[in-house]
C-alpha cells in the first residue's frame, strides 16, 4: 500500500542500512576534515537542487563545525554580477563552467577540504567542482548514490573524483513507492544525506576531543551569549566562512 506506514518502513531500512554499511566510510572522511581544519583549512559545502540542503545542514547551524563555507549557484547573483533570473531554471545545474564562476568568487585555500553532494552526481556544476578541487589538490569527499550514478556511462561523475564516497543509500531516481500508472513518489537521499552530515560531524568533533582539544562548534544564537561566541570563532576565518542564507 502506498502511504505513511509504507514509507516509514523504506526510511528505517534506509537508515539501517547506511547505519550498518557506510561507517567505514565516514569514519575516513572524517579524519581526512578534521586534518584539514586542524591545518587551518574550512570545508567547502557544496550541492545543487535538493542536495544543497544537505550542504547546507553541514554550514552556519548550532552544534555544527565553525569552518565551515556552503558554496552554491545563488553565489554567482550574491557575491558576483549574475542577475537573480540567470539562476531561476533548475536546469542552470547542467551549465557548463558555472563552477569556476562559483569557485572564483569565493576565499578557497590549498588546505580546504571539499564535501560535494548529489544524488546522481553526473550533473555538469557538480562534476565540475569536483575536478576543479581535485586537480588543485584538494580532498573531496562525495556524497552520492551509487545506485544511481552507476547508471551514468560514457561521461565523468562525482564519484570518480573523490577520495571518498559515502553511499546515500537512494535507488535510481531516488524516490521510492511506485504509484499505479508508473510515476514513483518518496524520495530518500536527503533524508540519508542529513543523517551523514551529522555523522560526519559528529565524527570531527570527536576526534578532536580524542586530541584533547575543543572542536569549533557554533553555540544556538538562540542561547545567552550564543551571538557572542560565534562572531568571535568566525573572526578567525573572515570572508572564507560566508554564512549567507544559512
Amino acid at each position: 500500500m502506498i502511504g505513511q506506514a509504507a514509507y516509514a518502513e523504506i526510511a528505517r531500512a534506509a537508515v539501517d542500512r547506511l547505519l550498518t554499511g557506510e561507517r567505514a566510510a565516514i569514519a575516513r572522511a572524517g579524519e581526512l576534515v578534521f586534518h584539514a581544519l586542524r591545518a587551518g583549512g574550512v570545508l567547502q559545502a557544496f550541492g545543487t537542487g535538493h542536495s544543497r540542503s544537505v550542504a547546507l545542514e553541514l554550514v552556519g547551524r548550532a552544534g555544527g563545525l565553525v569552518p565551515a563555507n556552503q558554496l552554491g549557484i545563488r553565489d554567482v547573483v550574491y557575491y558576483g554580477d549574475a542577475v537573480p533570473a540567470a539562476i531561476l531554471d533548475p536546469k542552470v545545474e547542467r551549465e557548463p563552467g558555472l563552477a569556476e564562476r562559483i569557485w572564483e568568487l569565493a576565499d578557497i585555500r590549498p588546505e580546504d577540504v571539499f564535501v560535494i553532494i548529489s544524488n546522481s552526481g553526473g550533473n555538469a556544476s557538480v562534476v565540475e567542482m569536483a575536478r576543479l578541487a581535485a586537480d588543485r589538490g584538494h580532498v573531496v569527499i562525495a556524497i552520492t548514490s551509487r545506485a544511481h550514478t552507476s547508471r551514468i556511462t560514457g561521461r565523468e561523475r562525482l564519484a570518480d573524483l573523490a577520495h571518498v564516497v559515502v553511499d546515500n543509500g537512494a535507488p535510481y531516481g531516488d524516490a521510492t513507492m511506485e504509484l499505479p500508472g508508473g510515476d514513483v513518489v518518496c524520495p530518500v537521499s536527503n533524508l540519508t544525506g542529513v543523517l551523514i552530515a551529522q555523522l560526519l560531524v559528529a565524527e570531527v568533533a570527536g576526534r578532536y576531543v580524542a586530541a584533547g582539544e575543543s572542536p569549533p562548534v557554533f553555540r544556538s544564537a538562540n542561547t545567552p551569549g550564543g551571538d557572542a561566541r560565534n562572531d568571535l570563532l568566525l573572526a578567525g576565518y573572515g570572508r572564507r566562512v560566508r554564512l549567507g542564507d544559512a
